[in-house]
């Protein structure tokens, strides 16, 4: 995707970097630098990507729900929630956005992005909710979206994974979000769409938009394609 279409309005400018698949670590000290040397007049960013197999257990987290990691890897991040898994064919969108300057509340935001994932499963004829005891969204009982904020300096980083196309099977390893035995599920799973990419790419496209237009309007929307080198000036 070369480029998304803004609402228009003030003159706030957007970055999305378009990552392809990233190992996690280094992508979430970049988060944290931004977010450490950010000044009010920094871009906010959307970071689109994928991770190679891993757990990430968050602030919240709890030993005795990493039932058998075996041989991938688990980290301990900055995060609200729980554990979670993270694998190829999973949409992943990290939000880094000046929440003050925006006047959004954490409850706001979470919301928003929960609302543009519904939405976004909408398109595809899948009746997808959230729940107000766990953040996330929910196809029936199973669980199809994870997400997980945190804020800092009046910004947020971390963000949403969505299961489009991937191995579920490692979810079965955890306590997915700290609830035993919660069913998860993925998005070609539910709709006639066989071919991965062509799925990936549209979803995608969609829930961008999505999330675009539930934030403050931007006027000005760029595409890059790698980590920025010097996050404090990234944008």
């Amino acid at each position: 995707m070369n480029e998304v279409a803004a609402p228009a309005g003030t003159a706030q400018r957007l970055v999305i970097r378009q990552l392809g698949l990233q190992p996690y670590e280094p992508v979430w000290r970049a988060m944290q630098h931004l977010t450490e040397t950010r000044s009010d007049e920094i871009a906010d960013e959307l970071w689109v990507l994928q991770h190679p197999p891993v757990f990430t257990q968050g602030q919240a987290g709890k030993a005795e729900h990493l039932l058998a990691p075996g041989d991938i890897p688990v980290i301990q991040i900055d995060r609200g929630g729980q554990v979670t898994y993270h694998g190829p064919g999973q949409l992943v969108i990290y939000l880094l956005i000046n929440v003050r300057r925006a006047s959004v509340g954490v409850r706001e935001l979470v919301s928003l992005i929960e609302a543009a994932i519904i939405d976004t499963l909408a398109s595809f004829k899948i009746e997808a909710a959230a729940r107000p005891d766990a953040p996330g969204v929910y196809v029936g009982d199973a669980k199809i979206a994870q997400l997980g904020l945190r804020i800092r300096r009046g910004c947020s980083y971390h963000g949403l994974s969505l299961n489009v196309a991937m191995d579920l099977s490692p979810f079965s390893r955890i306590n997915p979000c700290g609830y035993a035995g919660l069913a998860v599920t993925q998005l070609i799973d539910l709709v006639a769409e066989d071919d991965e990419q062509s799925l990936m790419v549209t979803v995608e496209k969609l829930l961008l938009q999505g999330i675009i237009e539930r934030l403050q309007p931007y006027s000005w929307v760029d595409v890059k394609h790698e980590l920025p080198e010097s996050p404090g000036q990234a944008g």
